[in-house]
């Protein structure tokens, strides 16, 4: 499989799967509704999980922008192959929203409540504070980035880092499930730990688009702060770790 369509269908899984957790938790009439965080901490760490055997032994299963420029940026991975990658990401989220909307649809007509239905397609702070909720996306990011970084190795094997796949692949699926279940149940009740750049942008787009009653705007004013507070956070982990090495 192509590198480009792993990272597609990687990413359109995770994202099923976790705006899937969200809908379940959030949306009215679900036989989940209102099971809380731990529910929805487990349902995204799984998604990566089901995402990193997917695109694992293709892409080395990044399905995060923050990842592939984390990677980049500590030597990893080619940064040619960056905007490629991005795009697929972005691509892959798009669909997975929009799968995970029409399968719940029926309880998105049944919810009356905005930010319920917001909620469950992307990211909002529980209080609301910029430069804190920027801060927050950082950290959870960085941890991300920086203990992928470690478990995967100082060292890339093989003749160039064209030839080898790196990503979350390197480091196997369960752990990398466990690091983001780890991140969402200690870290993620501020922000709702975006720590992934397509996992918030591409859903609200979707959002934005689909017919959905008493769904509000899509909180664009917000919007920056999982992007860029994300990258953020893969660019210090690098760094970090390339000096620490």
């Amino acid at each position: 499989m192509n590198e480009l369509v792993a990272e597609y269908f990687g990413t359109l899984v995770l994202i099923l799967m976790g705006v899937g957790v969200t809908a379940n938790n959030g949306l009215k009439k679900t036989y989940a509704s209102g099971s809380g965080w731990v529910l929805v901490s487990f349902g995204w760490g799984l998604g990566v999980f089901l995402g990193v055997i997917i695109a694992g032994p293709y892409s080395g299963a990044h399905i995060n922008p923050a990842v592939s420029v984390g990677l980049a940026f500590a030597g990893k991975f080619p940064w040619h192959k960056v905007p490629g990658y991005i795009l697929a990401q972005l691509l892959g989220a798009m669909s997975g929203a929009l799968l995970a909307w029409w399968h719940f649809i029926d309880h998105y007509k049944a919810t009356k409540e905005p930010g319920s239905i917001l909620g469950t397609f992307c990211t909002g702070p529980a209080i609301k504070h910029n430069l804190h909720n920027l801060v927050s996306e950082v950290i959870g990011t960085f941890v991300l980035i920086f203990v992928v970084l470690f478990i995967s190795g100082a060292k890339v094997e093989g003749p160039s880092v064209e030839q080898v796949t790196v990503g979350l692949g390197s480091i196997g699926a369960l752990p990398v499930a466990l690091l983001v279940v780890a991140i969402g149940l200690s870290l993620g009740g501020t922000t709702g730990y975006a720590i992934n750049p397509a996992r918030d942008l591409g859903p609200r787009l979707v959002h934005a688009l689909v017919p959905i009653p008493s769904k509000g705007d899509s909180n664009w004013s917000y919007a920056w702060i999982p992007v860029i507070g994300p990258l953020i956070g893969a660019f210090l982990a690098a760094g970090i770790y390339l000096i620490v090495l």
